[in-house]
Parts: structure tokens; sequence; C-alpha cells
């Protein structure tokens, strides 16, 4: 546990395009960028993005304008929190039915409290409803969260071996998580394709004197076991520091069934380790050069099946440096304007529909691109859609298919932040106009990773869309399917 200041404020924006070296990677500003301090980014199931205002109340939506630029979209204020509660690095979620989740702060409005406090967003009542902590907990803070294939979100207390699942039609909670080895804090938390969830363990000493456990979460049975050891260390080691938490870096899970864990640099070279969910077993992935390290920061999953990563020198020091992890070797790529001021957990990633990752510092906001597009099995795919291929707007639809929740969970960071969008959007193309409308989509069968069964997904059709013949695609972590065509009445 750690009681330290992290927020980076005050810096200058810098409204400039990365070159991209050899291989395409370019990093672009939006042009509106927001007169806050922009933090965990969000992607709602209608296609607006959703980023607080750290250490505040306030929440501001981007939306994109009607060719689906992000890069140009426009900027709204959301209802705000409750007004006791401006958190900085807590858990966060996107839920089955198109709410929003968030929960503890390791701050609260600045002040290092470990808040156990917490509300849900309503996206159409534009409402926040506080939500009570689960019974007993005196702590949630910089909590690692996700949520399960069933589409129960699960929650951990950052301080102690505790976690609950939410009940999201009573906004209340079930303890589960019995066996768990160490304390949960600064673990990263990832769902895999059989549906259990992988920890690294962060939290050494007499827990795990040789800190290399890993752990994984059974919903079946609401249990912990032992996942074996990661065979390197990856939380950052300072010898003076017994019994104690340490950072740690994401552990992105990549189409291919492979973990990237990676790991801090504290007094030496910082680890990575790959986790195949296929046969449960560990190996050493390559290090971080030249003493960088992932001490808390962000990753994202590309379309292309690489994963972008922030890294920093040490622990909590600046500039980033950014990497691309194709499975076999890293690869430094142009780092963000700006970035060069930002130790590496000042970022957050989130995958956007376009296939960019929109990424923050509490100052900036640009948008990455890289080369190269997903394999076609990696794409959604819609099965059936209206069976007369005419829709009506303002009514709700279903549509069937392969690949709605995707192979990842996208955007990946562990505790402290978490925006996962693995959930299926629906995009609507006018093809006279061209002009780009997301459909709410809500009720997913599924939020599994690498799901190969049928899968469906309510979406309603937006009362002020225009009318005509229209491509429909489902969009999952910025991959689409092949487009369906229906005529808009």
């Amino acid at each position: 546990m750690r009681r330290r200041f992290r927020i980076a404020l005050g810096m200058g924006v810098c409204l400039i395009v990365s070159a991209a070296v050899a291989s395409g990677q370019v990093w672009t500003p939006i042009a509106n960028q927001p007169v806050v301090s922009p933090s965990n980014p969000l992607l709602l199931t209608d296609g607006t993005v959703i980023i607080h205002n750290a250490c505040d109340v306030d929440w501001w939506r981007l939306t994109p304008d009607s060719s689906g630029s992000y890069r140009n979209g426009t900027w709204s204020q959301i209802a705000s929190l409750p007004s006791n509660y401006g958190p900085l690095y807590f858990a966060s979620a996107v839920l089955p039915d198109g709410r929003v989740i968030v929960e503890g702060g390791e701050y609260n409005f600045c002040v290092p409290v470990w808040t156990t406090q917490g509300a849900i967003y309503d996206p159409l009542a534009n409402s926040w409803t506080s939500v009570a902590p689960p019974s007993g907990w005196n702590t949630i803070g910089d909590a690692q969260a996700t949520v399960l294939a069933d589409g129960q979100f699960m929650l951990a207390d950052c301080c102690s071996k505790k976690s609950a699942l939410f009940d999201a039609t009573n906004l209340t909670w079930l303890a589960t998580g019995a066996g768990k080895f160490t304390i949960n804090d600064e673990e990263n938390w990832t769902l895999l394709p059989d549906g259990k969830v992988l920890a690294v363990d962060a939290y050494v000493g007499s827990y795990d004197p040789d800190g290399t456990n890993s752990e994984l979460y059974d919903p079946a049975s609401g249990t912990w076991s032992s996942a074996g050891s990661t065979i390197v260390q990856l939380w950052d080691s300072y010898p003076d520091r017994l019994h104690a938490s340490y950072e740690v870096g994401p552990a992105p899970l990549l189409p291919d069934g492979t973990v990237f864990a990676t790991g801090a640099n504290g007094a030496g070279a910082a680890h990575t380790a790959i986790y195949n969910t296929k046969n449960g077993k560990w190996t050493p992935g390559p290090d971080f050069p030249d003493n960088l390290g992932i001490a808390d920061g962000p990753a994202a999953v590309l379309p292309n099946g690489h994963v972008l990563l922030q890294t920093g020198p040490l622990v909590f020091l600046p500039p980033s440096v950014f990497f691309e992890w194709d499975g076999q070797s890293l690869t430094e790529v142009p780092a963000a304007p700006g970035s060069e001021f930002d130790p590496s957990y000042a970022g957050n990633m989130l995958v956007l529909p376009t296939g960019e990752v929109l990424w923050t510092d509490f100052t900036n906001i640009f948008l990455y691109t890289s080369s190269g597009g997903p394999k076609r099995e990696w794409e959604p795919r819609i099965v059936n859609g209206p069976p007369t291929r005419d829709i009506t707007r303002g009514n709700t639809y279903s549509l069937t298919g392969q690949n709605f929740a995707g192979w990842t969970q996208g955007a990946y960071y562990g505790d402290d932040s978490q925006a996962a969008t693995n959930f299926p959007l629906v995009r609507l193309t006018n093809k006279a106009t061209h002009h780009v409308f997301y459909a709410r989509t809500h009720d997913f069968s599924t939020m599994g990773v690498a799901e190969h069964g049928p899968q469906t997904t309510k979406y309603d059709v937006p009362a002020n869309m225009e009318t005509g013949p229209t491509d429909v695609v489902v969009v999952t972590n910025g991959i689409p399917s092949r487009p369906i065509t229906v005529v808009v009445h």
C-alpha cells in the first residue's frame, strides 16, 4: 500500500503529430482538447466516450462527428458523480445493460483515503446513483475489477484478500474469492478464454518468498487456486522493502491465446512472462531495455493483434517510452507527444471503434494508429439480422452472430483503471450520405473473450438517424464485421 500523490497536472498541451518510424505508427491530437484533467476513459455502448475529470465529480462525453471521426468529435458534459465523490485511480466497467459502474479510489478529491464510495451511471437517464460497498469492507481504493463472461462485475478490495460480485438489479454485493493466496494490492486481473481470471501476485515477503506466484479465479466455484510460477519476478524489487506491496505492469491477453505479463523495474531489468492459456504454462519473455518497465501503466491490444505498451525508467519516473509487442519481440514505436514528462502510470488507453487507441495523460488526448489489420477469424460475424432487413427509427432489434465479445478485453492496466471494450457496438452508415450513426447496444448474451458459439445483442435504432439503405456492422475492440444492408424507415 502506498501513500504518494501521483497525478500529473499542469503540463503544456502539445499539439503535434509524431512521425512514424518505418511501420506507420502515428499519434494524432484530437481537434478539440478538453479543458479538464482527462483521466479514465470509457467507451459506452452507443459509441460515445466518457472521460473523468481527475479528482473531481464531473465526466465529459466525446461524440464522434457525422463521419465517425473521434479526432473531430465534440465534447459535452454529462451528469456528475455524487457531490462527495471525486475519485482518482479507481475500478470501472461497462455492464451488459449499458450502464457504467465506478468503485473506490486511491484518492478522493486528491486526498489519499482508499475510499469505499461508488456509483453507477445510467446513460438513458443521464444520472449517477450511489452504490454502497460490500458488507464489512473498509477499503476499495485503487482496486482491480473485471466483468466476467456471464456479465457479473467482480471487484477487489485493494488492501485485503476480499472480492465480491455485483448484483446490478438490486445494487448489492455477494462475497466471492475464497482461497486467495495474497492480498489484492497492486495486482492485475485478466479475463481468460475459459472464463477464469488470471492474477499475477504483487505482494511478497513471507507469503511468496521467491516472488513469482500467480493465481486463477474460477467463477464456477468462486475460489482462487495456483496458476503456477511466472518463473521470472515481475514486481519491482527494492531490497529494503519487506512484506510490502510492489508495482507490476498490465497483463494483456492476445488473440493467439497468450497473456503477456509485464514487469516493473525497481533495481534491475524489468522482466516479462508469457502465460499460455491453452496449456496453463508460463515461459519467460524478453526483458525491457534501458532500465525501462511498467510500474503501473496502460496497454492496449491493437486490431492487428499487437500490444501497445507505455513504459518508463525505474519506478514512477519520466520519460515514457512506447513499445509494440507482436507475440515474439518488443519494438520501440514513437512516443506520444508530451509523454517525455510522464511516468508510465500517467497514461490511460482505450480502444475505439475506429481501431485507434485513445490515450490520455491528465493533460492531453491523442489517438494512436498502427499499421496492419486483423485476421479474418478475429472479425465479428453477423449471422442473423432483422428478418425482413427493414428497421424503423426508435425501435429495438436483435443481432445474432459470432465473436461479438471479441478475443481480448481491449485495453488493460490492472489496478487503478480498467477500460475493457469486449462487447459489441452496432455502427450504421447511410449508403447515400455516408453519415455514421451508432445504435445503443445492450443485453449481451456474453462478455466472455474468445468464445466460439452463437452470441446475441440488442440494439436501439437512433431516433434521429437518416432513412434509406444503410450498412450495418458489429464492431468489437476496434474490429468491424462485414456489413449487412438494411433499409431504415
